[in-house]
């Protein structure tokens, strides 16, 4: 409502942060088709309004290019798609070109990201990010990291991608600067 309300078309939803301990909530593919339940009710509701819904991959859950791909597969609403962060498949380890491959037809946005993939024995971690494989990424201005950006350009063009993208930044620097 308060996306209509702004005259946003578009609005952004996460799916799960981290998994639980017990029960179906250990897997994120246990949990798929009660997400998928209610992202469809999310959809449905927004599709009513004149607003689509998409989710980011991120949060090292739902991250990989797989589980999203099967994730919007099974969400299986023309009003649903995925906010594609080309940066953010690094942090569970994935070739940013082959997991934007495998996720452009579900793009509904797109974030423009770069970090650097440091060692996995660097000592000095302050500031980092980690990933789920026990790597490091260092933020930094995109096209200057380890992200081939005009390559996942290329890879949405391709698949139909028309939409916007946005730029972000995440690094030590000043925001201006890095953007």
């Amino acid at each position: 409502d308060i996306a209509k309300a702004l005259g946003a078309p578009l609005l952004r939803h996460d799916l799960v942060w981290e998994l639980e301990k017990t029960g179906a909530g250990r897997s994120f593919r246990s949990m798929m088709p009660k997400l998928a339940e209610t992202v469809r009710e999310i959809a449905d509701y927004a599709a009513a309004r004149g607003v689509k819904t998409c989710s980011e991959n991120h949060g090292r859950i739902a991250q990989d290019s797989d589980r999203m791909e099967a994730f919007a597969s099974l969400v299986d609403h023309d009003n649903y798609g995925l906010l594609v962060d080309m940066g953010n498949f690094l942090c569970v380890d994935e070739d940013p070109a082959t997991a934007v491959s495998r996720v452009a037809n579900y793009a509904f946005h797109v974030h423009a990201k770069d970090m650097l993939v440091l060692p996995h024995d660097t000592e000095d971690t302050a500031g980092l990010i980690y990933t789920r494989g026990a790597g490091w990424l260092r933020a930094t201005a995109v096209g200057h990291g380890s992200v081939p950006v005009e390559r996942c350009l290329k890879i949405l063009k391709r698949a139909g991608y028309d939409g916007w993208v946005s730029l972000e930044y995440e690094g030590k620097e000043d925001c201006l600067w890095g953007i």
